[in-house]
């Protein structure tokens, strides 16, 4: 269950100040941030963090001009775009965060026999996509190397926090990555769009 008690041992701080700082950490010192700041049962500021980078990725979207959620879903009203923005934070990305952890949980039970708990797991996914707060922007090339380092940064994580090699860390966060990265934050678009004799031989 999740645990928001005021200072967990071994998790984050709450706060404004702590979100910063924990992007920070996690862009620039991955291995050091997932040793420390995944902590068991202490799910609250990971998930807080990924939904918030979610949530700002999706308005800056709308914002220049792409489209928030699958297509022209709700039109182009103010009132349409707050109640996108709204149904990602309180409901869509928690649930896919949720659901992508017990699907990487799955996979990481045929890899890794001696894991953490998926607790753990959503704290991993929830922090490595720090790098797609700046997907939204109008740049297919920022967005595939935001995609790319999240990616990166969910192996990491699954490396460091699950006890167990790059390799099987690479196979257990293979599937969560396509989803949340490739679909989620349209990173195979974006690299469709950079790398245009990709669509040809990958079929997304």
């Amino acid at each position: 269950m999740t645990q928001w008690v005021e200072n967990p041992t071994g998790g984050r701080d709450r706060g404004p100040q702590a979100i910063v700082r924990a992007w920070v950490e996690v862009m620039l010192r991955p291995r050091r941030f997932f040793n420390v700041g995944v902590a068991p049962g202490d799910q609250a500021p990971g998930l807080v963090f990924g939904v918030l980078v979610t949530v700002i990725e999706v308005t800056s979207r709308m914002v220049f001009g792409g489209s928030a959620v699958g297509g022209t879903v709700g039109g182009d009203s103010l009132l349409s775009k707050l109640f996108i923005i709204l149904a990602v934070g309180l409901f869509v990305a928690p649930a896919v965060l949720h659901l992508t952890a017990a699907l990487q949980t799955v996979v990481l039970l045929l890899v890794v026999p001696d894991r953490a708990g998926i607790s753990e797991t959503v704290q991993v996914i929830g922090y490595a996509v720090a790098p797609c707060l700046f997907a939204g922007l109008p740049f297919p090339e920022l967005r595939a190397a935001c995609t790319l380092y999240g990616a990166i940064l969910l192996t990491v994580g699954t490396s460091e926090v699950h006890n167990t090699s790059l390799v099987r860390a690479t196979v257990g966060a293979a599937i969560p990555s396509a989803l949340v990265f490739g679909y989620g934050f349209r990173g195979f678009a974006a690299f469709e769009t950079v790398f245009p004799s990709l669509a040809a031989l990958v079929p997304w």
